[in-house]
């Protein structure tokens, strides 16, 4: 919802003026179709980040600022204005009721794979056993379309 691709690039903004975080790369952004209910394209893309914030406090940092981008949470899967995941920390497994790394879907998701594996594509899943190249090689690209970058 809004201009997506103001919203990412402010989104990115603020991830390299947080503390404890620097910003390493970004993929390039990808126009995607969405996951739920009838609503507009995304615009989706991935960014690789260096931390000293440990899991919990960095999936807060994110979520703010989601808020501050305007994110309501309104129903499952629904229009949004941005979506912050936390799909790997490092070679960490965790499952808590407020997290779960490696991104439980993430696998799934060709919005997600394909521009992972432009930043990351010899990242070994840590359940999955295989590189993000050889995961992004079994999902469906449909629906998944390059854009100009924005970021």
């Amino acid at each position: 919802m809004g201009d997506s691709a103001a919203i990412l690039k402010q989104a990115l903004r603020a991830l390299e003026l947080t503390p404890g975080l620097s910003l390493l790369r970004v993929s390039d952004v990808y126009e995607t179709v969405p996951v739920g209910p009838p609503q507009p394209d995304y615009l989706n893309c991935c960014a690789l980040l260096d931390t000293t914030l440990e899991p919990l406090p960095l999936l807060q940092t994110l979520l703010a600022i989601e808020q501050q981008a305007g994110r309501v949470r309104l129903e499952r899967n629904g229009p949004r204005t941005l979506d912050l995941d936390l799909l790997l920390y490092g070679s960490l497994v965790l499952e808590t009721p407020e997290l779960t790394v490696p991104h439980p879907r993430m696998h799934q998701r060709g919005f997600v794979l394909v521009p992972l594996a432009d930043i990351a594509p010899d990242w070994v899943h840590p359940v999955l056993k295989q590189t993000v190249a050889q995961l992004a090689t079994q999902i469906d690209r449909l629906g998944v379309s390059r854009r100009a970058p924005v970021c």
